[in-house]
């Protein structure tokens, strides 16, 4: 219906503006008019250029958008030559105008709201303003006049912006005057499709793509000046890290039949199969399973405190590893086609790297693109005594836990994330005495604050204590005993403990990778550009190295991109996109969002409307025995359209994937609620929650029509 009504409205503006200009389509009236001004200028040229001159710097500096317009008539009016060199020249000098006015006009206001930020900006723009004042100019993705009011708030020096607008707006400028040229040809209906003219029209279209490639040809040599390209390389692409980023990039490269190195120093798999995602999940299933036992007769069973064999445990959680290993092993690799390199590479220079390998010696390989794939690993707190105390982390518990026979009897766990909060739980059902150390006012941050409460009720009853609003101050050893300070508005204690589990999070690993010595930015992650390219654009970066998530599907999303615009970037390259990325704690309950929470909505200023259905409600929850939590979903206001859910409950990262879909392909509510959900399933939760969406928007006066019509048809 929307759309009928701007097609119709479109249809009048169109007849309207027809009637009253319509005639002037005619190429003979046109022609009359064209001829009219050409016997002005013949009778008094010099005062036609000079007036045609200013009123174009005159519309420039007054950042009138007709600058298109006055190009084309010059054209027309002057020539190729003649218009090139006024427009040329009219249209710096008037840039040049404006670019002063916002200076001596806007500028101290605008330094004075940004404050601190502006000093910065400046710095950036001093150092690089001239360059990406000719990339603007060149390929205007800001209007031109914007560009002149906004590059008068920057440092850069006035003769400079002349000159780099001069240089940037001419060959713009040589397309258009052409295509004026073109039309002051035009004598009858004929002249429309006639050869040059259409050429003319063809530059315009052709001219952005050009201007790009120009634009990316002297930023490539600008980058690369002072390296020298191998003649030939080794390699189509070079994958430094064998995690998930890693393994991806090397798969596609080897599936598009690039010859392609993948480089490791460690184990095949990375973080997530040898320390995170695999051997956490294992360990909370054998949490889970104690936990159903000791709580059996929630089933109808007897219920019985389970005996932990933590030593079988943690041997289970090593024969998973080993059990999917093969599927990221040197063997599978090779087998694709690629070539597997143990050892600690090196970028020697943007196409070079050197290779320590694992086995003694060095290697050198070249490659046309390379992927930076080198993961993240846990952050330690310079916390003052815990490296005298020891301390475990999320890489280095499941060999140093490896053969002990019983759980740690007393164990701190620091940091609430989803990590933390993960192996607090896991450890307090296998028979550990749990403290949970967190500095933030509640657990688990990023989601709303009913989803951290019902977490850390989750974790109480587990026998967990919780303690958020901790800051933690020291370690130490006395009388044998270990302990950790913590402090809470002021008063502190000390808890004593067996080992210290440090989970405050993850950092991308940055050095050691010739990085610095490349000029390649580094902030907390490696600085990448939407097409995942660094400074050099045939280096790029995926996974946690890169950022802005730390997510397994995340790394492989990202490989995806960063490989094809590795191998194919000189052609075509694809922007990596964030829209929808959904995420999950694996605690009991489990915790998975996409898209905004309600808190960040609310933070953000976005409108919204908050659909909720209980999960306690539904009837296969009910049947489990797991009848908790709740389906959130955001939407537009009055609209099914969905802007962020979150589950909290049992499988809810399964169930969260039928809203990402949803999402990912612009589906609404309404098409969820008219999908069939097998029953008794806790899928139908996702169909419960659309019908409560539709319930909350259903018309009241539709719904009294309805019952006088059916009061009607009773007679």
């Amino acid at each position: 219906m929307k759309r009928l009504f701007i097609a119709l409205l479109l249809a009048v503006v169109l007849l309207v503006f027809w009637a009253k200009f319509g005639h002037y389509a005619d190429p003979a009236r046109l022609g009359e008019l064209y001829g009219q001004v050409t016997v002005w200028q013949q009778q008094s040229s010099v005062l036609v250029v000079v007036l045609f001159f200013l009123a174009y710097v005159t519309a420039t500096a007054l950042s009138l958008p007709v600058a298109i317009w006055m190009t084309l008539a010059a054209g027309a009016l002057f020539g190729f030559w003649g218009g090139l060199v006024l427009v040329s020249f009219a249209s710096t000098i008037g840039a040049t105008l404006a670019f002063l006015a916002a200076r001596h006009l806007l500028r101290d206001w605008v330094h004075a709201r940004l404050g601190g930020r502006a000093k910065s900006i400046d710095e950036g723009l001093r150092k690089d303003g001239a360059f990406y004042l000719f990339t603007l100019r060149l390929i205007p993705v800001v209007p031109f006049f914007a560009v002149n009011l906004l590059m008068g708030l920057t440092p850069i020096r006035t003769l400079t912006f002349y000159l780099i607008s001069q240089a940037g707006m001419l060959a713009a400028t040589v397309v258009y005057v052409n295509a004026g040229t073109q039309l002051a040809q035009i004598d009858s209906i004929h002249g429309l499709v006639s050869l040059p003219l259409l050429m003319s029209f063809a530059l315009l279209g052709l001219f952005p793509w050009v201007a790009r490639a120009l634009v990316r040809l002297f930023y490539r040599s600008r980058v690369y000046r002072g390296w020298k390209r191998p003649p030939r390389f080794d390699f189509n692409l070079i994958v430094i890290g064998a995690g998930a980023a890693g393994l991806v990039s090397a798969y596609i490269a080897a599936a598009t039949k690039a010859k392609v190195a993948l480089v490791e120093a460690g184990e095949m798999g990375g973080d997530c199969l040898n320390f995170g995602c695999v051997p956490s999940k294992a360990l909370i299933r054998s949490a889970k399973a104690a936990h159903q036992m000791r709580h059996a007769d929630r089933y109808g069973l007897a219920a019985t405190d389970p005996v932990v064999p933590f030593a079988k445990v943690i041997e289970r959680v090593h024969d998973i590893i080993a059990h999917i290993a093969p599927h990221d092993s040197v063997e599978r690799y090779e087998g694709l086609g690629v070539e597997v390199i143990k050892g600690y590479a090196r970028l020697v220079n943007p196409w070079t790297v050197e290779i320590a390998l694992a086995g003694g010696g060095t290697r050198r390989l070249t490659a046309r693109a390379i992927v930076l794939a080198t993961g993240a690993a846990p952050v330690v707190p310079p916390l003052p005594g815990l490296e005298t105390v020891g301390y475990l982390t999320s890489d280095t518990m499941w060999q140093a836990l490896r053969h002990r026979p019983n759980a740690p009897a007393r164990l701190v766990v620091l940091g609430g994330g989803p990590v933390g909060t993960e192996l607090s739980q896991a450890f307090a059902r296998l028979g550990s005495a749990i403290t949970q150390v967190e500095m933030a006012p509640r657990l688990l941050a990023r989601e709303d604050e009913e989803v951290s409460a019902l977490v850390r009720a989750s974790l109480e009853r587990d026998g967990v204590t919780v303690l958020t609003g901790h800051q933690a101050v020291a370690c130490g050893v006395s009388d044998g005993g270990k302990w950790i300070e913590v402090t809470q508005e002021g008063a502190s204690r000390r808890i004593a403990f067996d080992e210290i589990i440090v989970a405050v999070g993850r950092a991308p690993r940055l050095s050691g990778y010739g990085l610095e010595e490349l000029g390649i930015r580094t902030g907390r992650v490696v600085e990448t550009n939407e097409y995942l390219e660094t400074l050099f654009p045939n280096i790029l970066a995926a996974g946690d190295v890169a950022g802005p998530y730390q997510f397994t599907h995340v790394a492989a999303h990202q490989a995806w991109f960063a490989t094809l615009n590795g191998l194919f970037g000189g052609l075509w390259r694809f922007k990596v996109g964030y829209r929808v990325i959904p995420r999950a704690t694996f605690t009991d309950p489990e915790v998975a969002s996409v898209g905004l929470t309600e808190v960040e909505a609310k933070e953000k200023g976005i409108a919204c409307e908050v659909t909720r259905y209980g999960i306690d409600d539904l009837d296969r929850a009910i049947a489990d025995s797991a009848d908790h939590g709740f389906v959130k979903v955001l939407t537009e206001p009055g609209k099914d359209r969905i802007l962020g859910v979150t589950i909290v409950g049992e499988h809810a990262a399964d169930l969260l994937a039928e809203f990402v879909l949803a999402m990912k392909h612009g589906l609404g509510l309404n098409k969820i609620l008219g999908t069939i959900h097998i029953y008794p399933t806790l899928a139908e939760a996702n169909k419960f929650a659309a019908g409560e969406w539709r319930k909350a928007h259903v018309n009241p006066r539709a719904l009294g029509l309805l019952e006088l019509f059916h009061r009607w048809r009773r007679g």
